[in-house]
């Protein structure tokens, strides 16, 4: 799958304050932002549909905005499916974390360990890519698998049939084929280069640690725990899909024969939010581990395959961006305050992560007030310039 990198540093630039005590928002404040950003968003965005998902001190608030096709009337709920893109990586990171814990894997083991084949070339002058490297997206792959740089560098309207028609004919014998292919262009562990290859391949190492298959391990380890009843890589002929949209044009849904492990999940804001506070949830030893400072960088980390993760003084903000061909996703996490939020807008164009990233910050900005305290989140002073988009790889498309 072929994605936009959409990194959004929530507290980057935000000057630091002393810190507060938070006074407790009521039910009616919390619902009452979510319908304020909402409006904000939809007209922002353009999209037909807006679905929020608030877990907060252990409460979760679910609230559904609009149509999901524009004069049918048909507003999405907690049972509407969608795809859910990137998010599907946090899915391929708890299980690489649960390995870990588990002590089948270690993050310092040579990725090669656990893949079947010879591959002498995914080394750097003799130093192997480790899991950790794997799982951080610092590889130091020369290219993504499939490669589909050219699609990205001369990005059109259609583009996206360009990729749908690639994805559709991409196996995993090309897959391996291609692997064996790879130079890598840096010493593993040290540059950051989003890559959906490194999250399927992380897929046909788990299949090799556990002896399952990548869906099985999903199904037992996370959908059935977590009562995951309509969250699936595969779902019946019967299942409907919400449509998407890149403005007034219904997009198509997105191909993977692959593991679909970068990418194809389908599931519901009312499924997202379990495994949202699956994710706040620091007491399972597997969170921690997905969410944890593997590389020992200074500042800002990627854990088990978010975009991002922050630490302050208070805990870490953890967040994870989605996109196909025609919806956009976002997912915030804040473990230690209890935190966390689902967004998902049926469209996706060159402005909807913005919107999006604007609509995550404001949404953050109001669970975490003290009113009292000038609108400090955390001891994190807010302004609208400090909100810091960085989109690398950008084309008309936002896709997983």
């Amino acid at each position: 799958m072929k994605k936009i990198i959409l990194i959004i540093l929530i507290s980057s630039g935000f000057s630091c304050l002393a810190q507060k005590q938070l006074n407790n928002l009521s039910e009616k404040e919390i619902l009452a932002s979510m319908d304020k950003n909402a409006t904000v968003l939809l007209e922002n965005s353009k999209a037909n549909s807006v679905s929020i998902g608030i877990i907060k001190d252990g409460k979760t608030y679910t609230k559904h905005y609009g149509e999901i096709d524009k004069g049918k009337g048909n507003q999405a709920t907690n049972n509407t499916v969608f795809e859910v893109a990137s998010i599907t990586k946090l899915f391929t990171g708890i299980l690489m974390a649960q390995a870990v814990t588990e002590g089948k894997i270690s993050p310092d083991d040579d990725i090669r360990k656990y893949i079947t084949g010879s591959y002498p070339n995914l080394e750097y002058q003799g130093n192997p890519i480790k899991i950790k490297d794997l799982v951080s997206f610092r590889t130091g792959f020369s290219k993504d698998l499939p490669d589909n740089s050219k699609f990205r560098n001369n990005p059109s309207d259609t583009s996206y049939l360009a990729f749908k028609k690639m994805d559709e004919s991409y196996s995993r014998e090309k897959f391996f084929e291609d692997l064996k292919t790879i130079k890598l262009d840096t010493l593993p562990g040290t540059k950051f280069k989003y890559s959906n290859g490194s999250v399927q391949l992380a897929a046909h190492m788990l299949e090799n640690i556990f002896h399952k298959s990548y869906e099985t391990l999903l199904k037992e380890n996370i959908f059935s725990k977590l009562n995951m009843t309509s969250t699936f890589l595969h779902p019946d002929k019967n299942t409907v899909i919400a449509n998407g949209y890149n403005g007034k044009t219904q997009m198509p849904t997105i191909s993977d024969h692959l593991w679909g492990a970068a990418g194809y999940l389908k599931s519901t804001l009312g499924d997202l939010t379990k495994f949202l506070a699956f994710e706040l949830n620091t007491k399972n030893k597997i969170v921690p581990e997905s969410q944890r400072n593997l590389l020992n960088s200074d500042s800002d980390f990627n854990g088990y395959f978010w975009d991002g993760i922050q630490v302050d003084d208070k805990g870490k903000n953890c967040w994870k961006h989605g996109g196909t061909f025609g919806t956009q996703n976002m997912f915030l996490a804040y473990p230690e305050r209890g935190l966390g939020i689902s967004i998902i807008v049926n469209i996706s164009n060159e402005k909807t992560a913005n919107a999006l990233g604007n609509t995550i910050v404001s949404l953050s900005h109001d669970l975490l007030v003290n009113e009292s305290s000038k609108k400090e989140i955390y001891g994190y002073k807010i302004s609208n310039n400090n909100v810091v988009l960085l989109i690398s790889m950008i084309s008309r498309l936002m896709q997983v």
